[in-house]
């Protein structure tokens, strides 16, 4: 589903190179933009923490060097959009990013999550040329480059989503629906797109899945949210941040998202890749090797 505000269909696409900063270059998401913009011609400045282009959320003095002379850029904000903090953070970047001439902010959101919603009206209001916000469904490539890694690959994943189903999309599709929105000028400023799978699957069909390819026995145990907090605080997981993650997961995986988004298919004209393709992708990869 895709909501409108200023979408007219005589808009042009645009195919001009542009300079696009890349926030999160090396993240699961920032990663795929980079790669997905270079390949389309236009010069990517791949920032994050410790890179060539020093890119930090919670440190300020970084942001000039990344945005200056940038025509575009896309903000993956660090934990998470709906943390504690991500609204003043990217209201103050964007607002920056306008004063320095910065045209189209694209930010990463997500579907269903309330806590997002503050952020992206910091960034609709910021005074920024053009904004999109791109709400994704959960990332498909979480089960092989997140948190949840270690425990599939010592066979059982332990996880607060009960038996909630959930379209999960490749982030390769996100980082397509990116770089098309970028090339499409002004046709979606001022949109909210929502991307995600073709279909939908709990994360016990999902871990199915997995199993099948890897030809291993793997187990979906499936537990409370506060359950699931208190092994993060063992872990040592600052209190704030369990707490926050506590909330969404009792709120975000509550079947909200059980429903398919057109946005895939709407901004590239194709469906969302498959969930048994990549799957079968990352398998092949080891990236469940035991």
């Amino acid at each position: 589903m895709t909501t409108n505000s200023q979408h007219t269909t005589d808009e042009p696409t645009t195919d001009a190179a542009l300079t696009v900063l890349v926030t999160g270059a090396t993240g699961r998401t920032g990663s795929r933009v980079a790669r997905a913009a270079r390949a389309a011609g236009h010069t990517v400045r791949a920032a994050s923490r410790s890179g060539e282009v020093r890119f930090d959320w919670h440190e300020p003095a970084t942001w000039d060097a990344a945005l200056r002379g940038a025509d575009a850029a896309y903000l993956a904000y660090l934990p998470d959009v709906g943390a504690p903090g991500a609204a003043d953070a990217v209201d103050a970047l964007a607002r920056r990013a306008a004063e320095l001439g910065v045209l189209h902010l694209v930010l990463l959101s997500a579907r269903g999550e309330d806590q997002a919603h503050a952020t992206e009206r910091s960034l609709a209001e910021s005074g920024v040329a053009r904004w999109t916000v791109v709400r994704a469904s959960w990332f498909a490539q979480n089960f092989s480059e997140g948190p949840l890694v270690d425990g599939l690959r010592a066979g059982e994943l332990v996880f607060p989503a009960g038996e909630v189903l959930e379209p999960f999309v490749d982030v390769r599709d996100i980082a397509d629906v990116v770089v098309a929105v970028l090339a499409a000028g002004p046709r979606y400023a001022g949109r909210i797109v929502e991307v995600s799978g073709a279909r939908l699957l709990s994360f016990r069909d999902a871990v199915a899945e997995i199993s099948a390819a890897v030809g291993r026995p793997l187990v979906y145990v499936p537990v409370g949210a506060r359950e699931y907090g208190a092994a993060l605080t063992d872990f040592g997981v600052p209190e704030e941040e369990v707490e926050f993650l506590i909330e969404l997961f009792e709120t975000n995986l509550d079947g909200r998202n059980a429903h398919v988004s057109d946005g895939v298919r709407e901004v590239l004209g194709r469906a969302p890749r498959e969930f048994t393709a990549f799957v079968g992708e990352a398998a092949d990869a080891g990236a469940w090797k035991a």
